[in-house]
């Protein structure tokens, strides 16, 4: 990520479900940074040094902790390579993972003001 001339590089592990998402962030060497969950209840973060924020949603939260919101809410649809609503951020999907028509995306951009983000997909596990 890179906020005008600041960057931070983090490994994200996300697991999704229907109704229910948990994100770690860790640094490239794999310390914990970050544990983001929501749920019916609502969003939750909790820092590396155990401060802990909630809110209704990711949005609100983002925007709580970091002053901006992030495209959270939206994220099960664009990371599957639909970047028609992103919640005011330009999202565009540098590569797949073939050239198949079907084939799932594995680098993004997401850009909004002087904030850009690059996403590079590892792994596409299937959760039954």
């Amino acid at each position: 990520m890179r906020q005008g001339e600041v960057r931070h590089n983090a490994r994200v592990d996300w697991r999704h479900a229907t109704g229910r998402d948990e994100i770690l962030l860790t640094t490239p060497f794999g310390q914990g940074v970050a544990e983001l969950t929501r749920d019916a209840s609502g969003a939750r973060l909790v820092l590396a040094d155990q401060r802990r924020f909630v809110a209704d949603d990711w949005s609100t939260l983002a925007q709580q902790v970091f002053g901006f919101p992030l495209p959270l809410g939206t994220s099960a649809r664009w990371l599957l390579g639909d970047v028609a609503d992103t919640e005011g951020w330009r999202v565009t999907i540098v590569e797949r993972e073939s050239a198949a028509v079907d084939a799932l995306p594995t680098v993004f951009e997401l850009e909004r003001d002087d904030i850009a983000v690059r996403l590079k997909i590892d792994e596409w596990i299937e959760v039954k």
